[in-house]
């Protein structure tokens, strides 16, 4: 077979850049005890899916792909299966999807990261293709690729910093031998967990040093795959921790959020803990976990910050435009900031966490928190809506979709909020549920992400929403839940997140 009959060259998947990090990647694997590499993709809800694969066979990716299964687009977080793969279009509405099809995994060299927990192993993400050599139009880092794709042919390019809020608990037992094993759309029993600290004490030297045999091992695994480790922190509540990391391009940051998240539970696991990244367990005492976007817009050709403001300014024009577009389809991107019904908990007044569309200047009670001073080279914003949940790729693509529409439309974003709590503006979505709504009616996302996709993306969150209510139904007594949390949202949410 020719080369430019395989898959990649076929079809010109490969820019300059990824095909010298190919071959850097097959020099590796030359020089080095890579044996396995761990071919992965993002689903819909940001978790990582793919195949292990032996050195040989990821040098044959390199250049033809690797089929796979597109089955999981069909399954809700419960792994419940949504749609009917077996009618002509596989319930996606393209012709083509019908029987669950294979799809084409095709490695982005430009990811390959050795891990340091696991001998002789290396990960590298992938984007997905259909046959035809079109990327799979359902993959959230394809619209990801895209919504930045739009900003560049602009001239701008999203940076963006990750700050996000994780539990770490103690495994006391896996509920292997005890409990349900699941089944599809009913999750396994979660594990049985306690917490690692207690007491409210924000910022603690001495929470850290108790878990430190943990966070060791996962700061030296973080460093090592060369992802911009800034901090680990004690966070508020038991348990609680916060990271967060230096600034990157905005594919690269949501890649390291997954990197990132995937790093924490496998090596919290291996050392007899679980680590989780849902909003709110159903653990008493705990507290809601949030991911706080920073980001801000730089010129592509000279790297110059566009967002910095001068005199008394709290930023540039365009800042000002990016924030505007931002707070205008804040509503309708609830879904890719807050993807799970438990999220929603952290909505509420007074708790840190937004609840209207607000902008403040270093106001952490305001969605839109601008850090700047004029003639600050650093000046950005933080969108603190997000809880860590969030699939990095949509929420990312969320962002730079708003703001390059504010930026283009000149949105103004109103006057600075001094007490966002109590602003005279619209507020966000309180449940899931209605989130879905306003994504459903809103046509900004669909011209941006595709009706197709979006349709696809609220059929997938109703099914879980409607998985809720009927529980709800079966279990009405409030008093019955743990720190106010179901039982239904930890079974979805504690472990898979």
């Amino acid at each position: 077979m020719s080369n430019s009959s395989k898959f990649i060259p076929k079809f010109n998947l490969y820019t300059d850049e990824q095909l010298a990090a190919a071959e850097r990647n097959r020099a590796s694997l030359d020089s080095g005890n890579i044996e396995i590499v761990r071919l992965v993709w993002p689903d819909q809800h940001g978790l990582l899916r793919g195949k292990s694969v032996t050195k040989e066979s990821y040098l044959a990716c390199l250049e033809s792909g690797m089929d796979i299964t597109m089955a999981p687009f069909f399954f809700d977080t419960a792994n419940g299966i949504v749609l009917n793969p077996f009618s002509p279009d596989g319930g996606f509405a393209i012709e083509g999807l019908g029987g669950s099809p294979n799809v084409k995994m095709v490695p982005d060299p430009g990811t390959f990261t050795v891990l340091p927990w696991v001998e002789e192993t290396a990960v590298v993400i992938c984007d997905l293709y259909m046959s035809d050599g079109r990327l799979f139009p359902f993959a959230p880092r394809s619209i990801l690729k895209t919504s930045l794709g739009k900003m560049a042919e602009n001239g701008y390019g999203l940076v963006a910093g990750i700050e996000m809020e994780w539990y770490l608990t103690r495994l006391v037992d896996n509920m292997l031998e005890h409990g349900s094993l699941g089944a599809p759309g009913s999750p396994a029993d979660p594990p049985k967990v306690a917490p690692v600290a207690r007491g409210y004490n924000y910022l603690l030297s001495d929470h850290l040093d108790e878990i430190d045999h943990i966070l060791r091992p996962i700061r030296k695994a973080l460093v090592s795959m060369d992802l911009p480790l800034r901090s680990l922190d004690d966070e508020w509540a038991p348990s609680q921790v916060e990271t967060t990391f230096d600034v990157l391009d905005g594919l690269a940051a949501a890649d390291a959020a997954v990197l990132f998240r995937m790093a924490v539970k496998q090596i919290s696991k291996r050392h007899g803990h679980i680590a989780s990244f849902m909003c709110t367990p159903a653990i008493q005492g705990f507290y809601a976990n949030g991911w706080h976007l920073h980001t801000s817009v730089v010129d592509l050709s000279t790297g110059e910050n566009l967002m910095v403001p001068s005199f008394d300014e709290p930023l540039s024009d365009l800042g000002q435009h990016y924030v505007g577009g931002t707070l205008e389809h804040g509503i309708a991107a609830s879904v890719f900031t807050t993807p799970t019904v438990n999220g929603y908990r952290r909505r509420r007044p007074y708790s840190l966490a937004p609840d209207r569309l607000t902008w403040g200047q270093d106001n952490r009670a305001a969605m839109m928190r601008v850090i700047s001073a004029p003639g600050d080279k650093a000046s950005h914003v933080e969108n603190r809506v997000g809880d860590s949940a969030a699939n990095p790729y949509l929420y990312i693509a969320a962002q730079a979709a708003a703001g390059l529409d504010g930026i283009l439309s000149k949105t103004k974003p109103g006057p600075l909020s001094e007490d966002p709590y109590k602003a005279d503006v619209p507020q966000l979505p309180t449940s899931l549920a209605e989130a879905i709504d306003a994504l459903e009616a809103d046509t900004f996302y669909r011209q941006a992400f595709g009706s197709t996709f979006i349709d696809y993306l609220v059929a997938m969150k109703r099914s879980e929403v409607t998985r809720y209510q009927a529980w709800l139904a079966e279990h009405p007594d409030a008093d019955q839940y743990v720190n106010g949390v179901t039982d239904w949202e930890h079974r979805e949410y504690f472990e898979v997140f």
